[in-house]
């Protein structure tokens, strides 16, 4: 097996809430109020659309704002993975990433393990560059029981949510999340940070026309029939965990091109997404921690210091 490349769930498609436009030579992200399932392969028009999409649409009067989803793992964290994220935004490697207590960073000399302060105290990741980013990946339809759909984020409503309702499900049915019939929703809100204008994030529920309840006697069933025709879960979890424990980050560099574009616009660039909204409010504990670092450098020159003998 490969060592130093962390082997990520098989992706056959995405699920996107805006595209990338050109606007006066410049391609910038869009944000859009409904999902849109695309291939791997993009035109000079951008993402080419899955046949799913199509499906999905099918018999729909409004806009596509709800996906009925399966997940590939019991664990939640393999099914979604958020970490803070630095990204170099001149040549699109990944420099750090990390979940509050422990990070990987990529140095001159090499991978290194080392303690995480939160995005605000860091000293790289300061004015904003280091924000929450994270992944999920969902089963759409029965062609592929092993590929998945990867959603990505770096909005806090949808990180927060998407966290807590997998932790939820995961409890109350037994840890039988991969059995579970969900459904991927698009919600909106609006908020004093976003000027009353509606901003968008991405909930996890149960299948539309089922209770919680109906939904985990439906996983149960399900859990018993593919454990009696053989099929082992749990050797797939642990599978998934140690392929992406490999490697250092799970983003290849091919891949990095298209996540800035889409994620992380151009320093400067106010994108009109919840990811925006929840970076201004980074920048505020920016401002504040700028204002403590600032004291104690005042504090630390106001003290005299020691004579040096020789």
């Amino acid at each position: 097996m490969l060592k130093g490349l962390a082997l990520t769930p098989p992706i056959i498609g995405r699920i996107a809430i805006g595209r990338v436009v050109e606007k006066n030579g410049r391609r910038l992200p869009e944000k859009d109020d409904e999902f849109t399932l695309t291939s791997q392969v993009q035109s000079r028009e951008g993402w080419i659309n899955h046949p799913l999409d199509e499906v999905l649409r099918s018999g729909l009067t409004g806009k596509l704002r709800s996906i009925p989803v399966r997940l590939l793992f019991d664990d939640p964290e393999l099914n979604f993975r958020a970490h803070y994220s630095l990204f170099d935004r001149a040549n699109g490697r990944l420099l750090c990433a990390g979940n509050g207590q422990t990070c990987r960073r990529l140095t001159d000399m090499g991978m290194h393990s080392l303690a995480c302060p939160l995005p605000d105290l860091c000293e790289i990741g300061l004015g904003g560059q280091c924000k929450p980013y994270g992944r999920l990946n969902v089963r759409i339809g029965d062609d592929d029981e092993l590929g998945s759909f990867v959603f990505r984020t770096t909005g806090f409503n949808s990180i927060r949510t998407l966290s807590v309702r997998l932790r939820y499900f995961h409890a109350v049915n037994g840890g039988l999340l991969s059995a579970m019939p969900l459904e991927q929703r698009l919600r909106g809100k609006s908020t004093t940070r976003s000027r009353r204008t509606p901003i968008y994030y991405v909930d996890l529920t149960v299948r539309s026309g089922m209770t919680l309840s109906e939904a985990i006697s439906f996983a149960k069933a399900q859990a018993r029939e593919r454990t009696e025709c053989g099929f082992d879960q749990v050797g797939l979890d642990a599978a998934a965990r140690d392929c992406l424990s490999e490697g250092g980050f799970e983003e290849t560099g091919e891949e990095m091109g298209a996540v800035l574009e889409e994620l992380f616009p151009p320093e400067g660039q106010e994108p009109d997404d919840e990811a925006a909204r929840g970076e201004a409010v980074a920048s505020g504990s920016n401002r504040l921690a700028d204002k403590l670092r600032r004291k104690a450098s005042a504090n630390r020159d106001s003290v005299p210091m020691e004579p040096v003998y020789p």
